[in-house]
């Protein structure tokens, strides 16, 4: 199954759990372990990942997890060993636009909360990137998901050793920030 595939879920539909799954806890961005027949709702596909209702709370589950839904698992995304300093950058940005506030159908990076990547080389030898992002609103209890989600992603290439998340709100967002596809997807032109 590949990206193209999750999209065409459809939202409501009901998926009972084929395994012990691990997902992440909306908004909390805590993971938590849901239980092998729990039957899950989903309520978006995009990206990589599904988000799904259960017992009244919401889930992400991350694709290399999708076979707990009966579906096939997707690869941890990675980089070869060899990768240059640009094509770790590359892959930072491209795992950024697998990541989806679980309450807008459109990537972080296109609807415009991504303000910068740097991509470091610490002391120890380690790589460490740091994502300086926002929320939509000061108020948005969706940053702990998108940001564990980011890091989750982003720690699948052996090259990166650690992802800190800087939530900003200067400047504040607005949506002349959001790309022109994202303004299509969401209605706003």
């Amino acid at each position: 199954m590949d990206i193209e595939q999750i999209a065409s879920l459809d939202r409501g539909q009901k998926l009972p759990l084929q395994r012990d799954v691990e997902a992440i806890a909306i908004p909390f961005g805590k993971t938590e372990t849901l239980a092998e027949d729990s039957v899950v709702s989903v309520m978006q596909a995009k990206g990589s990942s599904v988000s799904v209702g259960f017992e009244g709370r919401l889930y992400l589950i991350e694709g290399r997890n999708l076979d707990a839904l009966g579906l096939e698992a997707l690869p941890r995304p990675t980089l070869a060993e060899s990768a240059s300093e640009d094509e770790i950058e590359q892959f930072v940005w491209e795992q950024l636009r697998t990541c989806f506030d679980p309450e807008i159908p459109v990537n972080i990076v296109d609807l415009g909360l991504v303000y910068g990547c740097r991509i470091e080389r610490l002391i120890t030898g380690e790589r460490l990137v740091t994502i300086r992002m926002t929320l939509t609103a000061p108020g948005c209890g969706m940053g702990d998901v998108i940001a564990a989600d980011a890091r989750n992603k982003i720690l699948g290439a052996p090259q990166i050793n650690k992802v800190h998340t800087e939530i900003v709100f200067s400047p504040p967002w607005s949506r002349d920030m959001m790309s022109d596809e994202a303004k299509l997807e969401l209605g706003m032109f």
